[in-house]
């Protein structure tokens, strides 16, 4: 924030705050009205004569016309400079008006004018004699040759319409700049003629007609705006205690009933405010036609008048919204610092307006160019466009604050689109001082250069600007709350297609960026259009933008289709395994786990292929050739890699017949154990001291699968041969019956002990088989439940072994072969 003083020393001081600046304005003018402005109008008058004379040289010299009085009587003050821009014709110059002779007579009449006028005619003399006599060892003036105009370039293409606001600010600046060079020319030459300024100054300083002449003005104005500002300050006084009841009264600040209960006394306030510049109005106004001042100084006094006047009003209305000094008459919401801050920053701007005003208007009354007259209004205007780029860089951050996106919650992430929007408002937070100066800057130069409609075309800019941005907020904001409700899925739609939801989740965040960039570019698009760029004629017909629009869309289309069936592909296939899950066919369904890798990855190679190829072709690439290719790398990678061919077809065939699947216990290739991943050319087994094997499947020719549909546990005992084999025999169907009717066993055996009898003879003993049926991966358990509890029976029976007792799932599985692989399973696995 800028320094300032307290508030309460804002409105309490009285109106002598400006009293130095207009003082100092106003004597200055007063000494240019009658000191300056006599050579200055005679210096624009001379060459205006000089071309008349120049342009009619043998008329008759025609009777001379009322000659100007000294200080601008006659016409009222007019401008000098505008009146000889054109001269007259002898018929007009040779016939007066007869209230120009009288006034002429009495003119002559008073001897101080008379003796002013002599001298005026002397000054136009040596100046018409200086601009009619060439520098001694000048060439003859002489018109350059006009070179040769150059050829026309050739016409380009605009980037700004024709008849927008752009274009005519180019425009427009172009011709000014040129128009200002002129004037600045001219200028310098005009002050570059040191010894004729010099010689002018001397000469008005010795003359004590004019030094009398400066000396009356200046009193006068001393007496009149001395007076009235003596007048202010008394009235001013006197009201002290009726505003300071007035701010006894006032309510505090609060409801809005309060709010309304202060109007009345806000305006009495103002009433009171204004009744001071009412007493200096009346009392300078009227002092000036007592005093009787020449008409130049009387112009020159009540500009100054006029502008005092107005920048107190103007002032005293800002206090009545703002009341820096008390918060109960305050009628805008806001603190004491910004009320005396806004107060403070307004006072400068309107002072400097009201000087550059003034001082153009004074000027334009001794003469001025209006050239000139432009150039002081353009110069304030632009003064108070640097006044309020000081004030916006001054609330820079405050305002860089309240445009940034809120703070997010703790452990809160925003989705993508909002990340997007979130980094838009901070950029625009970091940037809108620079946009605001742009703004203030193109406002200046849309008024300085005169362009025809260009206040409304830019207010039309700027309100279409804010209203594209506000309506791409809220179509952004709306389209996220409808893809929002689209990808809702209910309960029931969840319980019923369980990975829905996550799919949903996965692609949910890149539509939003997507259709957030659409929304974007298109408020982009208008935004141009606004600004008078003819952005949609780029996606005209034959357009460049419309060739890529259409391949974005075909590319996009493109992408959507591919990613649908490759969804639809995963929802089928998981609603597949899904019902074969509930339907309890586990044996389909881990063939299904098993081609699920190989065909997804099958899926994604086709689709892949395809949105690569068809991306290409939109980008304009000719995919023949490279399909070409592809099919001559296709041939050679097929003849250099025969085995891989092999495995994969081989193992694609083993899928598709069900011949293995994850989980089960197989023999490969002399090799055993539980196949744990198919891959689209190996299997890999778990052996069963952890060594995993990968087999190729072409280096399959057996599979050997151990776990389908049911199973045997085949139990061999060999006894010795003095036992009895049928009491051996009994002891084994009676074991198998404990084991059915134990919950535990039950379960994975299906049927009664089938006992075959007496197997073989052999030089240890004689053996007995049975076999008992069993669940898939079971009969190892079981046959170890079975040799544990007929050992203790035999041994309670005094059946004696012949070697020690062994049974086997299958008569060629050696010990440590793959019924030990699901040793440590139980029945109940």
């Amino acid at each position: 924030m800028n320094s300032f003083r307290h508030p309460a020393r804002v409105s309490r001081r009285p109106a002598l705050r400006v009293v130095p600046l207009l003082a100092l304005m106003v004597a200055a003018l007063a000494a240019v009205a009658l000191a300056g402005g006599q050579g200055a109008r005679a210096q624009d008058q001379a060459p205006p004569r000089a071309a008349a004379a120049s342009a009619a040289p043998q008329e008759a010299p025609a009777p001379p016309p009322a000659p100007p009085a000294p200080v601008g009587a006659g016409s009222g003050g007019a401008p000098q400079g505008a009146a000889g821009a054109a001269p007259a014709s002898p018929a007009a110059a040779g016939a007066p008006v007869p209230a120009d002779i009288q006034q002429l007579l009495r003119l002559l009449q008073d001897d101080t004018r008379r003796a002013e006028l002599i001298r005026i005619l002397e000054a136009l003399a040596a100046a018409e004699r200086g601009a009619a006599a060439p520098p001694a060892g000048a060439p003859p003036a002489r018109e350059p040759a006009a070179p040769a105009p150059a050829a026309p370039a050739a016409a380009e293409p605009a980037l700004l319409a024709p008849n927008t606001l752009g274009a005519q600010l180019l425009s427009g600046a172009s011709q000014r700049l040129s128009a200002l060079s002129d004037e600045l020319v001219a200028a310098a030459q005009a002050l570059t003629d040191l010894p004729a300024v010099a010689a002018a100054v001397s000469e008005l300083a010795r003359d004590p007609v004019t030094r009398r002449r400066v000396l009356d003005a200046s009193w006068k104005v001393a007496l009149v705006f001395g007076l009235g500002l003596f007048a202010e300050w008394a009235v001013w006084r006197m009201l002290r205690r009726p505003r300071d009841a007035l701010d006894a009264m006032a309510p505090r600040p609060g409801s809005a009933w309060n709010w309304l209960r202060r109007v009345p006394l806000v305006v009495g306030r103002l009433a009171l405010d204004l009744v001071p510049i009412a007493a200096f109005a009346g009392v300078s106004y009227g002092l000036i036609g007592v005093v009787q001042p020449l008409p130049t100084t009387q112009l020159v006094m009540l500009t100054a008048n006029h502008s005092y006047v107005a920048l107190r009003a103007a002032m005293a209305a800002s206090r009545m919204l703002l009341s820096p000094a008390s918060a109960h008459l305050r009628l805008v919401p806001c603190s004491d610092e910004t009320a005396a801050y806004v107060t403070i920053w307004l006072r400068r701007i309107l002072l400097v307006l009201v000087l550059g005003a003034a001082a153009a208007e004074i000027g334009l009354q001794f003469g001025l160019p209006w050239g000139a007259y432009d150039a002081i209004l353009r110069v304030s205007l632009l003064a108070v466009s640097l006044l309020l780029v000081v004030v916006i860089l001054q609330n820079r951050a405050p305002v860089a604050d309240l445009l940034r996106a809120p703070a997010l919650a703790e452990g809160e992430s925003p989705e993508r689109a909002r990340r997007f929007f979130r980094g838009l408002r901070d950029r625009f937070a970091e940037v809108w001082h620079l946009l605001a100066i742009l703004w203030l800057f193109a406002a200046w130069g849309v008024w300085a250069l005169e362009i025809e409609d260009g206040f409304q075309r830019l207010m039309r800019v700027s309100a279409m600007t804010l209203l594209i941005a506000a309506l791409a907020k809220l179509a952004d904001s709306g389209a996220r709350r409808l893809i929002g409700r689209a990808f809702r899925i209910s309960p029931d739609l969840a319980g019923r297609y369980p990975g829905l939801e996550a799919r949903a989740n996965r692609y949910l965040p890149v539509l939003k960026g997507i259709v957030s960039g659409i929304i974007v570019f298109i408020a982009l698009l208008f935004l141009l259009e606004s600004w008078g760029v003819d952005a949609f004629e780029w996606f005209g017909r034959g357009q460049l933008g419309n060739r890529l629009l259409a391949s974005l869309v075909s590319i996009g289309l493109t992408v959507v289709v591919a990613i649908a069936a490759w969804e639809a592909a995963n929802a089928a296939i998981a609603r597949h395994l899904a019902r074969l899950s509930r339907d309890a066919q586990a044996a389909r369904s881990a063939r299904v786990r098993t081609l699920l890798p190989m065909l997804r990855t099958a899926l994604f190679i086709v689709i892949a292929v395809f949105v690569v190829l068809n991306t290409l072709s939109e980008i304009g690439v000719n995919v023949a050739p490279l399909l070409a290719g592809a099919g001559v790398v296709g041939l050679a990678i097929g003849f250099g890699s025969q085995k891989l061919v092999q495995d994969v077809i081989t193992g694609v065939f083993l899928l598709f017949e069900d011949a293995v699947a994850v989980g089960d216990v197989v023999q490969l290739g002399g090799l055993s154990g539980v196949v744990e991943q198919l891959s689209i050319r190996s299997i890999k087994l778990r052996a069963l001291d952890g060594s995993v094997h990968i087999v190729p499947f072409s280096a399959v020719t057996t599979v050997t699968n151990m776990t389908r549909d049911f199973a045997f546990a085949v139990l061999d005992l060999t006894v010795s041969y003095g036992a009895d084999t049928d009491k051996a025999a009994e002891a084994m169907r009676r074991v198998a019956a404990e084991m059915r009717a134990d919950p535990k066993w039950g379960a994975v055996i299906r049927d009664d002990i089938d006992v075959w009898g007496v197997e073989r003879l052999s030089d240890s003993g004689v053996t007995v088989r049975a076999r008992m049926k069993t669940d898939p991966l079971q009969r190892w358990n079981v046959a170890r439940e079975f040799n544990g509890r007929i050992r203790k029976v035999f041994e309670a029976e005094g059946i004696a072994f012949a070697a020690w007792p062994w049974a086997r799932p299958s008569g060629d599985a050696a010990p440590g072969g793959p019924g030990e692989l699901l040793a440590p399973r139980r029945a109940t696995e």
